[in-house]
């Protein structure tokens, strides 16, 4: 089957197609880091307006970046294999180039947030690392000019009541990684689903709601529970190949559908009536390629198959630990997965459940398979290791990836997240304007 966008779909097989179409060769794996962060006007820490990333625009327009539009609208830019987007509040996404390891990864980062600290401060931003807007109601946050989140807006809380929150509110980092085979991508998916209790965990920054401590770790992790078409999908306790997957993405409803550069409400038909040709908006056409890669993307679920596997569980946060999240997951993923996979393979759905929705208050405290979330990290963190010494990938002064561990090394040895170093400062300092980097320097003192 051709990967054209446009290409008809007929029948289902081309579907598994596309999937089969995802494989890579082992030696031609890569990892891709999506990472949000909020912006704030630096005078009274709003969210910043339109009219004031449009300026940020403008300047990045002059270092290389070329804007991408929707009708008169710039929603983002383009650079080589780079793409900085926004989400409906206008948190501030750079989706990564596919790297072969870690290095490339954080040097990536790094670049790119020296090219941004000229301009936020040009441009009178500043910026936070946390996972949940702590300073800003709902209400006040200003709205993107794209159609599709004008759509969602109104749909999606009727799914889940902290929908709204998830659009606008939270800031997260997603992992890409590529698989190698159907078997490979069953393994790599469960491992993704069933350590998402201890993603949340591990990586909890988000303990406030609106200049209060919400009572949970990560609060995102609860905001995301508790959105539409989000969670842990029920088939990952099953047996899981593409054509399952397949079978559960294409019921989901349609959440919005874009024909001729028009878009369509949802009126609840989901995907498969769509590739029966039964739309009522669309007289029997069927889907593109394209509307079910749009389709595949409304999907919110902790872990996600596109043509590679998104891990979505982790809280953003700052620079340092940008590189953190990728390495460990890196370590199992492409470094030990059947070791990893050995672990995991028998843990039952309840167990799994019920640490995932404990997580985002309980942090490392959380029980999963009779054990607490601190020793499944120890334990893990190991593994992670091993998995990265034995895949050696060296940077220029010949150290591999085990160096971007050392924020889950203090971690799990002081057995404390992120989010209770902030609540512990909060309590000191009673006010949170500690979280916001007047330095510029996008990382919290100390950390």
């Amino acid at each position: 089957m051709s990967n054209n966008p446009t290409t008809t779909i007929e029948n289902k097989s081309q579907l598994i197609q596309y999937f089969i179409d995802g494989i890579k060769k082992n030696n031609n794996q890569r990892i891709g880091v999506e990472h949000e962060k909020f912006l704030f006007n630096k005078d009274d820490l709003k969210r910043i307006n339109y009219k004031k990333l449009q300026h940020v625009f403008e300047i990045l327009k002059d270092k290389g970046w070329e804007p991408e539009h929707e009708k008169d609208k710039v929603i983002g830019l383009k650079r080589d294999k780079q793409k900085i987007t926004t989400e409906p509040g206008f948190q501030y996404e750079l989706s990564g180039a596919p790297f072969k390891n870690i290095h490339s990864v954080c040097s990536e980062n790094n670049s790119h947030f020296s090219e941004l600290k000229e301009v936020f401060s040009s441009a009178s931003i500043t910026t936070s690392s946390i996972a949940y807007d702590p300073f800003n109601k709902l209400v006040k946050i200003p709205k993107s000019p794209k159609e599709r989140y004008k759509i969602m807006t109104s749909e999606m809380p009727k799914g889940g009541k902290l929908s709204l929150d998830m659009m606008y509110k939270t800031a997260g980092i997603q992992i890409n990684y590529d698989y190698t085979s159907e078997e490979d991508f069953e393994k790599k998916f469960k491992i993704g689903n069933y350590l998402a209790p201890l993603t949340i965990a591990l990586f909890a920054n988000s303990p406030f709601n609106e200049k209060k401590f919400s009572g949970f770790l990560s609060y995102r992790g609860k905001v995301w529970q508790e959105t539409s078409r989000g969670g842990i999908m029920p088939i990952t306790f099953e047996k899981v190949n593409f054509e399952k997957y397949i079978d559960h993405a294409i019921n989901y409803p349609i959440l919005f559908l874009k024909k001729k550069g028009k878009y369509y409400s949802p009126n609840g038909q989901t995907f498969n009536d769509f590739l029966n040709g039964n739309l009522n908006f669309l007289k029997r056409e069927k889907p593109t390629l394209e509307d079910f890669e749009n389709h595949l993307g409304t999907i919110f679920t902790e872990i996600r198959l596109k043509q590679v596997i998104e891990f979505r569980s982790l809280d953003t946060c700052n620079f340092g630990c940008i590189c953190n999240g990728p390495s460990f997951f890196t370590g199992l993923i492409y470094g030990f997965l059947d070791e990893t996979y050995e672990i995991i393979k028998d843990w039952k759905k309840e167990e799994v459940m019920e640490a995932y929705l404990n997580a985002p208050k309980q942090g490392l405290n959380t029980l999963l398979h009779n054990k607490k979330l601190i020793d499944w990290g120890k334990k893990f963190l190991d593994l992670s290791k091993k998995g990265l010494e034995k895949r050696n990938e060296l940077n220029k002064s010949g150290k591999n990836e085990t160096i971007y561990l050392k924020h889950i090394e203090e971690i799990i040895k002081n057995k404390k997240t992120r989010a209770e170093m902030l609540i512990e400062q909060f309590n000191k300092t009673k006010n949170l304007n500690f979280l916001v980097n007047h330095d510029e320097n996008f990382s919290y003192t100390g950390f």
